[in-house]
């Protein structure tokens, strides 16, 4: 005759526990108990602890000894089979309670099928009213003792309380070993799935920027390479004497507003002779470099070939204070004015002069920046010379002087820029005093 209790599909019972893996099942009130003899209270043994789930432990659990080897056959699922009524070994003559049977689930009459059937579908009453999943023995699958405290269901004998200690602390060590194993596998293939990604990612990045650096290399083909222009040497500012030898632009007719500005600082007396002290004065708006005419006067009248011969006399410019004259840059305009203050008439020609009722020595804007055709444009700084030499030699007391000697150079007194040859004598250009030094 087969034993129920080693006939439960599967191998042992769900469980169905609040908060459990198979949930809360809507359970039928117990049967009610039957009265039972007075019996001689025996320790109690402390109330189970639910273990982990079977299916956890089914691989693990070792198989139960058959009844005969160190106790009564353990049917399948781990649990022994008991033939005494739960609370304990019935009194002879004692009733039996209610609800209980050799099946040890309860000791339910329905067919074998029909309890199954009840068991898969969550811990419903079985037929015939028995309340075997009812209140806390559903933990266990065992109907409640009744001499149990707090209602908790126990076994039928100590010995199968001390296997189901046993598999609980064997059931739960083995059950974290698994959980670590399982967290470990995920660990470790969450980290290879990052470290693909991962490597994925730079690889697309590699292959973008190679995209890019290939479209940049073939764009930066079909653009023509700019040519850029050899680098030069910054230009070097214009020498004295080059810029001495030029011509500026100006208007022959151009007239100033008549004020003038002196050129500052001061240019000491380089000689030994008699001092005389002179300011450089320039027409304001005109667009002529008042400093380079500044440093013609008083390198023209320190040379030796000039006034200053011999040690005579030094040229001293100042910028301030009471001078012996003034040298003055002037528009053409303005030049005729200042002459006609002395009685000369400079506009026929558009000539230079020394106003002499006045302290200004006139040097006409035009003549300075043009020249003139007696010297030719490839002696301007020669004619500039000739100019200051002239009409300050007036300032000094000198008077006009025209050449004797064919082909001699001029006296510098002459009026060169009007002409070369006086009487049927034609001269040389001549910017000096003593020409020969």
């Amino acid at each position: 005759m087969p034993d129920p209790a080693r006939d439960v599909r599967g191998g042992h019972p769900e469980q169905h526990e609040p908060g459990g893996g198979w949930g809360a099942g809507p359970y039928a009130a117990a049967a009610p108990r039957q009265p039972a003899a007075p019996q001689p209270r025996i320790a109690q043994t402390p109330p189970r602890i639910p273990g982990p789930r079977r299916e956890f432990l089914e691989a693990f659990d070792e198989p139960e000894p058959r009844h005969g080897q160190d106790g009564p056959a353990a049917a399948p699922g781990g649990r022994a089979t008991s033939t005494t009524a739960p609370g304990g070994p019935r009194p002879p003559g004692a009733p039996e309670a209610p609800g209980t049977g050799a099946s040890g689930r309860g000791g339910s009459s329905a067919p074998d099928d029909v309890r199954d059937e009840a068991w898969e579908r969550g811990g419903q009453d079985l037929p015939g009213g028995s309340g075997a999943f009812a209140g806390p023995a559903g933990r266990s699958g065992r109907p409640a003792r009744a001499d149990a405290p707090d209602g908790d269901g126990g076994d039928g004998d100590g010995g199968d309380d001390a296997r189901g200690s046993g598999r609980v602390g064997r059931g739960r060590t083995l059950t974290g070993i698994a959980a670590a194993a399982v967290t470990t596998v995920l660990a470790v293939i969450v980290a290879g799935q990052v470290g693909d990604a991962r490597q994925q990612s730079r690889a697309e990045r590699a292959a973008d920027a190679s995209d890019r650096g290939a479209d940049t290399a073939s764009r930066s083909e079909l653009r023509a390479t700019p040519q850029t222009e050899p680098s030069r040497p910054a230009a070097e500012p214009p020498t004295y004497e080059q810029l001495m030898a030029r011509q500026f632009p100006l208007d022959p007719a151009a007239k100033g507003v008549g004020a003038f500005t002196a050129v500052p600082g001061t240019d000491p007396a380089p000689g030994k002779g008699r001092k005389i002290r002179y300011r450089v004065d320039v027409e304001k708006g005109l667009a002529l470099d008042g400093a380079l005419f500044a440093t013609a006067v008083q390198k023209t009248l320190n040379d030796d070939r000039s006034w200053a011969h011999g040690g005579a006399m030094t040229f001293e410019r100042i910028s301030t204070g009471m001078p012996d004259f003034v040298i003055t840059l002037a528009s053409p305009g303005t030049t005729g004015v200042w002459c006609a203050k002395s009685g000369l008439d400079t506009t026929i020609d558009n000539v230079s002069c020394d106003s002499a009722s006045t302290d200004r020595v006139m040097i006409n804007a035009y003549r300075w920046a043009q020249g003139a055709e007696t010297f030719g444009p490839k002696a301007m700084h020669a004619y500039r010379q000739m100019l200051i030499n002239h009409e300050v030699g007036h300032r000094l007391g000198h008077n006009h002087r025209i050449c004797r000697t064919p082909g001699a150079p001029a006296p510098v007194m002459q009026q060169q820029t009007k002409s070369l040859e006086i009487d049927g004598v034609r001269c040389r250009p001549n910017p000096w005093v003593f020409p020969g030094g």
